[in-house]
């Protein structure tokens, strides 16, 4: 099966390659390195150093012998997504390649829409050249555990039977995001789940939870490992947590931290992405999987990080800062997530082993977090600004200096 992955140079699309390849399924991919742009916009980088793309090709060939396609460019060109989807014609499409990070959506009315038009640009782009050039193609879009929002109700994979007024019906479950970036995953669902209707198209949208880990099997090599995020802009609240107590710095879960959330490990993650990818639906499905193993507190995680890190001979504190978001902190969570099962998914990894194992590796990588330690520190507010400078995607260096340096630019630059 030859895949077409957008996205390929980011924290999920490269372990997939690496996956689908070592598998013997066909990889190309589509990107445009705006995620290592945006991150050095906000004075961050990877804590694993990232090689430019040319030389991750090389050692993919060198250590997997497998050949990587890769084509450079923008999915909010139109020409350009058809050019790639008529030349390759792919067998199924992995669709990764957008905005991907809820505070930085938040930043701002030009980070806000920046966020929504690419996102939805790409995404119609990629069904109108599906429908065009490869209609027989399966769609494999990732989505987020986060347009749900927290109901106090059981969340249903993707849909439920309704009884309202004495009539019954089966309805797609109610979305309720919490920011920007998540809403505009929201109408990117109604947008695939349209292009179904209407063309016969086959789509799995992957409700995807909090994923964690840096290494896959795959991963045999420094040369070929995936990002990994830790500033509070593009960097989970665990990556957050393992990396504050590395340099020494206190967790800081915010708020209460009862806010509780679906998570799974990249190893997993890319299990069941291709399972998804090996049982396609048939044309004119869309069909849902949420995509998780089990649901955490941040409390829990942060306790968890705490306890570990002392097994590095690590003692950070936890403290609770105010919450910058607009959410509810204590609340009802109990999504289902059979569908995956049902096609033979099987979680192979556990949070508390995986986080060990990021332990160690960040220790390695110690100096490249030291370098960037004020970006672990909350400073993007959901709720009305107040007079403090912030970040301007017209001008990104104007950023108010944090706690321990200033930000400015910073590059994927060399090994730590």
């Amino acid at each position: 099966m030859k895949v077409l992955i957008t996205g390929i140079d980011g924290y999920s699309g490269w372990p997939l390659a690496l996956h689908l390849l070592s598998r013997g399924h066909d990889v190309v991919g589509i990107d445009n390195f705006v995620t290592r742009r945006r991150v050095r916009e906000v004075g961050s980088w990877s804590a694993t150093p990232i090689p430019p793309f040319p030389r991750r090709q090389a050692a993919v060939k060198e250590l997997l012998g497998k050949d990587l396609g890769f084509h450079r460019g923008d999915m909010t060109r139109y020409e350009f997504v058809r050019g790639v989807l008529e030349r390759e014609k792919p067998d199924a499409i992995v669709h990764l390649a957008e905005q991907r990070s809820a505070p930085y959506s938040m930043i701002d009315v030009h980070h806000a829409v920046a966020t929504q038009v690419e996102n939805l640009t790409g995404t119609l782009h990629l069904v109108y050249a599906m429908r065009e050039c490869c209609p027989e193609a399966h769609l494999v879009k990732m989505g987020t555990m986060g347009e749900y929002g927290t109901p106090n109700v059981d969340i249903a994979e993707g849909f439920f039977d309704v009884e309202f007024n004495g009539r019954k019906d089966h309805l797609p479950f109610p979305r309720s995001a919490g920011s920007w970036y998540h809403w505009s995953k929201v109408f990117d669902s109604g947008d695939v789940m349209f292009a179904t209707k209407i063309w016969g198209l086959k789509a799995t949208d992957v409700m995807q939870g909090v994923i964690y880990g840096i290494r896959t099997p795959e991963i045999t090599d420094d040369r070929l490992l995936t990002r990994f995020d830790f500033d509070e802009t593009w960097g989970t609240a665990l990556n957050r947590f393992i990396a504050q107590s590395v340099v020494g710095l206190p967790i800081t879960p915010y708020g209460k931290g009862e806010q509780k959330r679906g998570f799974i490990a990249l190893e997993d993650s890319m299990q069941s992405l291709r399972i998804a990818l090996e049982n396609p639906p048939r044309a004119g499905e869309y069909r849902v999987f949420n995509q998780f193993d089990a649901a955490y507190s941040v409390n829990e995680l942060a306790e968890l990080a705490h306890r570990v890190a002392r097994e590095f001979g690590l003692n950070p504190t936890i403290e609770h800062p105010p919450d910058p978001r607009v959410e509810a902190e204590q609340h009802y969570y109990n999504p289902l997530h059979d569908n995956l099962l049902a096609l033979g998914y099987r979680r192979t990894r556990d949070l508390e082993a995986v986080m060990r194992e990021i332990f160690h590796d960040l220790i390695r990588y110690r100096r490249r977090l030291e370098a960037r330690r004020h970006v672990m520190q909350a400073t993007v507010q959901w709720r009305v600004p107040d007079s403090r400078p912030i970040l301007d995607a017209r001008h990104p260096r104007e950023v108010r200096p944090a706690p321990g340096g200033p930000r400015g630019s910073a590059s994927e630059g060399p090994p730590a």
